[in-house]
């Protein structure tokens, strides 16, 4: 069955051109809403995807309509594929895997999108190793400085308790503890 989906992203937009296309397409059923696209928080695209079966065709006006980036686009066509169905933009005539040359093209994506997440991890780790060697510290900054942790440790050899002393430096008395085994108390 050939299922249509319409979107426009504010509640002041028209979906008329989008649906009379997708009336002329031949879909039988039309999910549309007025939402962003941004976000994944579209009642009518869950409730579509929840529906489509094995030899549906879900048919879109452009490709934008469907999703605004290619990685969204690509988790979306794996799900369609997951449930045997197809589909096809009506104004990007590559976007169609329901032909050969589609799904070319869709694997093609899918392996650039694939090789993009790999360079940009690359990239990161790069970074990353970089900064550590110029000393740069990851995670949250440290509620208490190496001096203060002395006087913490002084403190309680003198007896305070634990939670006095974590008291004084505004910390919880776990964060304390930590801090004292990590510098090896």
């Amino acid at each position: 069955m050939k299922i249509g989906y319409a979107r426009v992203s504010t509640k002041d937009q028209s979906l008329d051109i989008q649906l009379e296309a997708l009336r002329r397409a031949g879909c039988k059923q039309i999910y549309q809403e007025k939402v962003s696209g941004v976000g994944r928080d579209r009642p009518e695209f869950q409730k579509m995807m929840e529906h489509l079966r094995e030899d549906d065709v879900l048919i879109i006006w452009r490709l934008d309509r469907l999703a605004r980036s290619t990685r969204l686009l690509l988790d979306t066509i794996e799900q369609l594929k997951e449930k045997g169905a197809t589909f096809k933009s009506l104004t990007e005539q590559w976007a169609d895997t329901t032909s050969a040359t589609g799904k070319l093209v869709m694997t093609v994506f899918a392996g650039l999108a694939e090789f993009e997440k790999d360079l940009i991890r690359d990239r990161t780790d790069v970074g990353r190793r970089a900064a550590i060697e110029r000393g740069v510290r990851f995670g949250r900054p440290s509620k208490m400085t190496d001096e203060q942790l002395k006087v913490a440790r002084k403190l309680l050899k003198q007896g305070k308790s634990i939670r006095q002393v974590a008291d004084i430096f505004g910390v919880h008395f776990t964060t304390l503890y930590r801090y004292l085994r990590e510098a090896g108390k």
